[in-house]
């Protein structure tokens, strides 16, 4: 059971970075050709495997009850981020992530910014939108890999998660050639945050050294629980929003 949610947590949260990536790879090939574009990308995938390379030999160090509480801590702190934000739209506090908009202030700056119009030639400005698009996304990707795999004991399990990922959301852009923007990423990032929360909460208390009653099976207990806090919250602020609204018009 931790298997399988664990996987699901790491695909859906790897796909959803990798959509935002995706955004600003497309708007940069489209406008400024492949050229840059492709070694911004392969630059950006060098890093992100020394980064890799790096964290996870590290974290093994620790001995495993101080690293669930290490990660624990990490992916709440992640986790939390992640739900806040997702409350807060699905509240109407904040407007939705929509990558059709972003894809289109990308267009705009991408063909405003200064360069010789050879698709062929190296082309700077290409190369640091793709390299920051891919490498900024993909290290909370790298993160969550990581971390994940570290705490479970393995890294194929998570591995395996970001690398269906990445294939799935790879083919779909070159299929439609477009920002994915019919992804449901605001409920994708709700669900993430909430699986990111659990996993924290599961290990950290793991590490600190709960027992849990029904063991793997309780992630789902865990689960449910911030699932029915996050939409009470989300109720809570929608009457505070409609109480504001109804107190302006008197």
């Amino acid at each position: 059971m931790r298997s399988a949610i664990l996987v699901a947590a790491t695909f859906l949260a790897c796909a959803v970075e990798m959509v935002e990536a995706l955004t600003i790879v497309l708007a940069a090939a489209f406008t400024r050709g492949w050229h840059s574009v492709q070694l911004g990308i392969a630059a950006a995938l060098g890093a992100l495997a020394i980064v890799v390379a790096l964290l996870g030999p590290a974290l093994t160090l620790l001995p495993l009850e101080a690293l669930r509480v290490v990660v624990g801590f990490l992916l709440l702190s992640l986790g939390l981020q992640w739900l806040r934000k997702a409350l807060l739209r699905a509240a109407g506090y904040l407007p939705l992530h929509d990558e059709d908009r972003i894809y289109a202030r990308e267009i705009e700056q991408a063909s405003g910014a200064a360069w010789s119009g050879d698709r062929r030639h190296f082309d700077p400005y290409a190369f640091t939108l793709s390299f920051k698009g891919v490498f900024l996304e993909g290290l909370e990707v790298a993160f969550i890999v990581v971390t994940v795999g570290a705490a479970h004991g393995g890294f194929v399990l998570p591995i395996i998660g970001a690398l269906v990922a990445l294939v799935v959301v790879t083919v779909a852009g070159l299929i439609v050639h477009r920002p994915l923007s019919r992804v449901p990423e605001n409920t994708m990032k709700l669900v993430v945050g909430l699986m990111l929360v659990t996993f924290g909460t599961f290990w950290g208390a793991e590490g600190a050294g709960v027992t849990w009653p029904g063991g793997d099976a309780m992630i789902l207990g865990v689960l449910a629980f911030y699932a029915a806090l996050s939409f009470a919250l989300v109720e809570i602020l929608n009457r505070r929003g409609r109480a504001a609204v109804i107190a302006g018009a008197d």
